[in-house]
Order: structure tokens, then sequence, then C-alpha cells
């Protein structure tokens, strides 16, 4: 059964899976933040090099299988399966949204 996501955090998914980071543009705020792997990425353009440089080199596909709404933020738990040590693994997508517009992301296990 798919999981029901917001209109901005599907967007992202889809657009992971399609490897279209132009529909990025689409779904974050252009000032939002990303935190993945002990790093912070700060505004479209760095958000868009961090989704194309994970896709080279990772390789990897991301599943949403469940999420929930809590303290202002969505959290979307997502299955990731890559080249990479420990695949698959089940990844928390921490999700900040304003005006329809992801604002902030921090990824962790």
């Amino acid at each position: 059964m798919p999981v029901e996501l917001p209109a901005p955090i599907a967007i992202y998914f889809s657009s992971d899976s399609a490897g279209d980071a132009s529909k990025l543009a689409q779904c974050f705020a252009t000032d939002a933040v990303v935190k993945d792997e002990g790093h912070t990425y700060n505004g479209l353009a760095e958000i868009t090099q961090w989704r194309a440089d994970a896709k080279k080199k990772y390789q990897y596909t991301v599943q949403p299988i469940s999420s929930t709404i809590g303290n202002g933020n969505v959290t979307v738990t997502s299955r990731l399966t890559g080249n990479f040590p420990g695949s698959p693994i089940d990844l928390q997508f921490v999700f900040g949204i304003v005006n329809g517009r992801i604002t902030s992301l921090d990824i962790h296990p």
C-alpha cells in the first residue's frame, strides 16, 4: 500500500526515484537546509548538487514505508537500497514544511 505524503514530500521522493533533480525546485524553498551524513547543505543549489552526488556515489533507490506527523514535522521512514555498506537500510527523513515547500530535511538512522 503506498504511503500518503504531503505534496512537496511526494514530489521529493518521486523526483528521487526518477533521478530528476529539476523537480527539487518544485518542492524545496530556495533557502531550505538539508542535513545528511554529518553535512549541511544550504539553499537550492547546494541541495541539488548534494542529491546528484549521492545518486552517483551510491546508486540508490528509496522507498517510503511509513510516515508520521508530530512536532511540526513530517517523518518518513524509508528503505534505501544501493551501493553502500549495510544496504538496505531504513532511514528517517524528517521534513519541515512551510507554505507548501520543504524548508528543512534531516536524514538519519
